[in-house]
């Protein structure tokens, strides 16, 4: 098999494989691990074979071999099967530490990999999982949850309907929330429900205006009884991530900073403690307030990478998530310092 990849048959005929962050029984030597990472790296990470043999420090023709061990004992299907032992001890810890139902954590081909692919991954598998008929889904926006969407086992769900939890934004190309909401709710066939308002408005008169006198009032109620929020959280570090929509100068950034945020979730913007900031444009974002993610029985929480550490430890306190995603470089980071 050469660069080229040989698509494989999944349990839908569809001939495409939908890989999730492994779990299952401990796999205890070596070898297992190295060939679910092997194969990890193939398949979600989309690495060819000698990039994956360079990078484990191995020949091609191992590589080889292990792919091809991998689907002969059935741990390549619709999903990789089979668990890294010591990722099964950091999901552990982190459910131990913030209290979680459950942690989901990603493993990456090396240190200093982007992790967003590899987190979207596991995302997408996840929320194919637990998604059900009859249920309100709320969901935030970005480049982990957009990743997501290819990873979702489409699947018609009765009375399913999903929520976009901000308003639009200007200049985020693809990854817009009303995008990202609208093609989460045609995977499960349901209802789509968004916020026709800019993510961030001049004043609160505004803001006040277009919820008691637009109709917004009534699209932002539905928040009150969401069954689940899946949402990811954004670093003020970053430029790319903070000026994603286009709403946020540099001066706001480094008010921002001064006031202590580390990141936001929906344009809310909090520090370290899980603590909203003082400053005026949390007051002036069009979207669901963190008290009402708060109330939702399932609270996703899915996000990685070196400048969101702290964002994420924050964010753990913000909306006090029940499922946490990410990758393992980022777990052992939010755990070694939180």
């Amino acid at each position: 098999m050469a660069k080229d990849r040989k698509q494989a048959k999944g349990g839908n005929g569809s001939g495409e494989i939908a890989v999730a962050s492994p779990r299952g029984g401990v796999i205890g030597n070596k070898a297992d691990r190295l060939r679910v990472r092997a194969a990890w790296m193939y398949f979600v990470e989309q690495k060819t074979q000698n990039e994956i043999a360079e990078i484990l420090g191995i020949g091609r023709v191992s590589v080889v071999r292990m792919l091809a061990e991998a689907r002969s004992r059935n741990e390549v299907k619709i999903t990789i099967e089979g668990d890294l032992a010591e990722i099964t001890s950091i999901e552990r810890a982190l459910e131990e530490r913030f209290g979680l139902e459950r942690a989901v954590v990603a493993p990456l081909s090396q240190a200093g990999a982007d992790p967003i692919p590899a987190i979207s991954a596991a995302t997408g598998s996840f929320v194919s999982d637990v998604m059900e008929a009859g249920m309100s889904v709320g969901v935030g926006w970005g480049r982990t949850l957009f990743g997501s969407l290819p990873f979702i086992r489409a699947r018609p769900l009765a009375d399913f309907k999903v929520i976009s939890l901000l308003g639009g934004v200007g200049v985020a190309r693809r990854f817009n929330p009303a995008e990202f909401a609208w093609r989460f709710a045609r995977a499960f066939q349901g209802d789509g429900y968004l916020i026709p308002a800019p993510a961030v408005v001049d004043s609160v008169e505004t803001k006040t205006a277009l919820i008691e006198r637009c109709g917004l009032h009534e699209i932002l109620t539905l928040a009150d009884t969401l069954d689940a929020v899946l949402v990811s959280v954004g670093g003020i570090a970053s430029a790319t991530t903070f000026y994603r929509g286009g709403y946020l100068s540099e001066g706001v950034r480094e008010a921002l900073s001064g006031e202590g945020a580390v990141g936001d979730i929906l344009y809310h913007f909090y520090d370290r403690d899980g603590a909203l900031v003082n400053h005026p444009i949390n007051d002036r974002v069009m979207s669901v307030d963190v008290d009402r993610l708060r109330r939702a029985r399932m609270r996703i929480l899915t996000s990685g990478g070196a400048d969101k550490i702290d964002a994420l430890i924050g964010a753990m306190k913000l909306v006090e998530p029940t499922v946490f995603i990410t990758d393992e470089e980022s777990a052992r980071q939010v755990l070694a310092l939180a």
